[in-house]
């Protein structure tokens, strides 16, 4: 049963420039690999994303392109640099069209586009932040309907303020991050096999018609 692993790669920089979050993004396309799961970047700022709530927001807007391709995934990673000690706008912004998503409910159990996925988060950055970029992500994505498994972020970074970043810094040898990518791609490979085997049983639209009468 094959898994495909989505990573959204939210720096500020358009392609094809050098972008030190992808470098640790494609480690873990490597570590994948060897499991067999199959994994593809997207860059989201080398697509025209407009702002907003929705999953279209009209003529010119390519969001639908990637939300397609999140909705195909069985794994769902955003990476992310961290900027004045949170994760980037564009980081943000995806989390701002996911919300679109909520609307989007399997009419029989009610169950949001992003159930019966798992996911992780990649950070990078060269001052403090990397604990509230991955709390705030990791929450977001539960939250949409993800499965967070233990152990599914993992960061690097540098000494607080201008310094150099992963790439300049040696950041591949660094032996924190290639543990906890290990350990996330691990995770996450077990857990999606694990739930596209197992679907999630959870009947959201009986639960809620319990609480409204519980509340009536």
């Amino acid at each position: 049963m094959g898994l495909k692993a989505l990573f959204l790669n939210c720096t500020l920089k358009r392609s094809p420039e050098i972008s030190n979050t992808r470098a640790l993004i494609d480690k873990a396309v490597r570590l994948f690999e060897e499991l067999g799961v199959e994994s593809e970047i997207i860059r989201v700022v080398d697509y025209n994303v407009k702002f907003g709530v929705t999953s279209d927001e009209g003529e010119g807007d390519e969001w639908p392109l990637i939300l397609e391709k999140i909705k195909a995934c069985d794994i769902l990673v955003i990476g992310s640099p961290i900027w004045f000690g949170v994760r980037s706008s564009v980081a943000q912004m995806v989390f701002e069209r996911l919300d679109g998503t909520y609307g989007e409910y399997d009419k029989e159990t009610g169950q949001f586009p992003l159930y019966g996925k798992v996911g992780g988060v990649v950070i990078t950055g060269n001052e403090d932040g990397a604990h509230d970029v991955a709390a705030n992500t990791l929450f977001n994505l539960t939250h949409l309907g993800c499965t967070v498994p233990p152990n599914v972020d993992s960061y690097w970074v540098g000494d607080a303020g201008p310094g150099p970043s992963y790439i300049a810094a040696g950041g591949e040898k660094h032996l924190y991050t290639n543990k906890t990518v290990r350990y996330m791609v691990n995770n996450l490979a077990f857990f999606a096999k694990l739930l596209k085997e197992n679907h999630i049983p959870t009947n959201i639209n009986k639960l809620y018609e319990d609480a409204l009468k519980e509340s009536e």
